[in-house]
């Protein structure tokens, strides 16, 4: 699995460079892991959002917060500094189980890397993404969501790393009334450096990855 570190990079420049590499894997190239930070831009899937969004969009634009509509699916979200973004360009036409088990294997792979930093995250049913949980609340700490074009997969997910979190604020997170976003450095009450977190990330993709079951 190729992997590529973009650094802070705008939201629209990051995904053009996504199409770019879908085309190259499309024609034989090899499975790609991008990852990438953004500026404060809040994000809409195919299932729309726009609804959950508690501002509107002059507030957004005098606060320098983009908006932008994609090609993933799922609600609302937004992506911000200290978030670490993670695009998987990956063939799941010969993965056994599809999609549904490349997604499984995604969450997987940030429960894992949560569990390396002393955090213990999980799955919750019918609310896709990775979330911690204890006696009084549970909250958000990755948020996910695909496309998917002929068997490639493209767009993936966003690990909130650092302690701010604020952004959130401006939205229904992911459209699910009363979630709460969360992150690796609230959890594990120390912080962390983003290159660190990245690297334990990729080191589990390439263990869930790169030696794909065949259907």
């Amino acid at each position: 699995m190729r992997i590529i570190e973009l650094g802070l990079t705008p939201y629209a420049q990051a995904e053009a460079l996504q199409l770019t590499i879908l085309a190259e894997v499309l024609a034989g190239a090899e499975d790609t892991l991008i990852f990438v930070e953004h500026p404060r831009v809040i994000t809409l899937g195919l299932q729309g959002g726009l609804e959950h969004l508690r501002v509107n969009e002059g507030h957004l634009a005098s606060q320098g917060v983009e908006l932008a509509r994609t090609r993933r699916g799922g609600s609302i979200t937004c992506h911000f500094p200290g978030q670490l973004v993670a695009y998987p360009l990956v063939r799941v036409g010969s993965r056994k189980g599809g999609i549904r088990t490349f997604f499984n294997d995604m969450e997987e792979a940030v429960i894992r890397t949560a569990a390396h930093f002393g955090v213990a995250a999980q799955r919750r049913p019918g609310f896709p993404g990775v979330w911690t949980c204890n006696q009084t609340a549970t909250r958000k700490l990755c948020s996910m969501g695909i496309g998917v074009k002929r068997g490639v997969t493209y767009h993936g997910l966003a690990l909130n790393v650092g302690p701010d979190v604020s952004l959130f604020q401006l939205i229904t997170l992911c459209g699910i009334d009363g979630a709460a976003p969360t992150s690796l450095t609230a959890e594990a009450g120390r912080a962390m450096a983003m290159k660190e977190v990245q690297d334990v990330l990729a080191q589990e993709f390439r263990a869930l990855f790169a030696h794909p079951a065949l259907a």
